[in-house]
């Protein structure tokens, strides 16, 4: 695809390569990247939170610039949660934890110096720098590939240490849902929040679903949202629906960039083999399809729309769809785009779509109706919207 050969790979996995335990990790994000930090010596499953912040974080770079060296994260050492994704978070184990409050005074160049300015949107760049609407919080660790839980009650990202991390939105809190054994590279978290409906048989669900990719092969994996020290498992890519000649099998590797949406737990995500955008549904079974060619998909808050990115005349432009419909028609957001648009985030109201350019963010109409204008962050980062 396009998008992926002019940028490397996806700028969520624009480090792919193999993490060890106790060895050099290198990491996935969609900010700033670089040389590999020391590998945890303790396999706690709750982080220190009062590691010092770096005094100069690297600089954000254009989307094609070359990573730069992030600072290394040590989890605290004590108490060591285990089990399979179903242990409640107890708060003995969290130790460590800065003040609430995490609002940072940043320094070093790139560095964010004020909030996005819009409300619910926030932008990570890779560094320990979060900003918020109205304020930059410090985390304390790398935070790569931040999103939000349905209920904005906790983030979660990829950590200094390339772990699944769940956290409160001061940066507090901070919970290893999943530690990386080794050997993988994991990137671009999405929060499923679902409640139960007994009348089509679907059940509570509170899941974090990512990419997982091991030697260049990637896999969409699953742990639960409250989990400690969880163990991820791969989540099921059931048959699509029957066609003319019978059910669609969909690939089982190469999907990554999952983005969940709607109030019944639908997925989009992107397969890099074939260069297309699928959709998972799950409502009173599980089945899924390939929706149409593209990158990078973001659905909205009622389901109901996928943004996506594709190539056109030598730049990225950013698509939209409405699902449903018998006819498949893309419409074009961004036509006549000088630049790149990336990396798609709706508002929560899913009037507005945030997106990544080389030099910062942009936002538009979700429907189209206007051009992008200048979004809330003069530098690149990915953009996630916390309900």
């Amino acid at each position: 695809m396009a998008v992926r050969r002019r940028r490397g790979s996806a700028a969520a996995l624009a480090l792919t390569a193999a993490l060890s335990v106790g060895s050099t990790l290198l990491l996935t994000a969609c900010g700033p990247d670089g040389a590999a930090p020391s590998a945890a010596s303790s396999p706690a499953a709750t982080l220190t939170a009062t590691e010092p912040a770096a005094s100069s974080p690297a600089a954000v770079p254009s989307a094609t610039a070359t990573p730069s060296a992030p600072g290394a994260q040590t989890p605290a050492a004590g108490s060591t949660p285990t089990g399979n994704g179903t242990t409640p978070r107890p708060s003995a184990t969290r130790t460590g934890a800065p003040a609430p409050g995490g609002s940072a005074t940043p320094s070093g160049p790139g560095a964010p110096t004020r909030g996005t300015g819009t409300p619910h949107l926030t932008i990570s760049n890779g560094t320990n720098l979060v900003q918020m609407p109205d304020s930059v919080v410090d985390f304390h660790t790398r935070v790569r590939d931040l999103a939000w839980a349905p209920d904005g009650s906790r983030a979660v990202f990829v950590n200094g240490n390339g772990d699944l991390v769940t956290a409160k939105p001061d940066g507090t809190d901070q919970i290893v849902a999943a530690k990386n054994p080794g050997g993988q590279t994991w990137s671009h978290p999405t929060w499923m929040m679902t409640m139960p409906d007994p009348q089509i048989g679907l059940p509570n669900r509170d899941t974090i679903i990512f990419t997982a990719d091991r030697g260049g092969t990637t896999k969409l994996m699953q742990v639960r949202g409250d989990a400690v020290n969880g163990t991820p498992t791969v989540l099921p890519l059931s048959a699509g629906a029957p066609g003319d000649n019978g059910p669609v099998t969909l690939p089982q590797t190469a999907n990554t960039w999952a983005n969940v949406g709607g109030t019944h737990g639908s997925i989009a995500y992107e397969n890099t083999a074939d260069g297309s955008v699928y959709i998972r549904d799950d409502y009173t079974r599980q089945q899924g399809y390939k929706l149409t060619e593209g990158s990078e998909p973001a659905l909205s808050p009622d389901g109901n729309e996928v943004v996506f990115v594709r190539s056109v005349g030598g730049h990225d432009h950013l698509f939209e769809v409405r699902l449903g419909q018998n006819t498949i028609t893309p419409q074009d957001l961004t036509p006549g785009a000088t630049t790149d648009y990336t990396e798609p985030a709706f508002s929560p109201d899913g009037k507005e779509v945030t997106v990544r350019t080389p030099n910062g963010t942009a936002a538009m109409p979700a429907d189209g109706e206007l051009l992008p204008h200048p979004g809330g962050a003069a530098m690149p980062g990915l953009p996630a919207y916390r309900p």
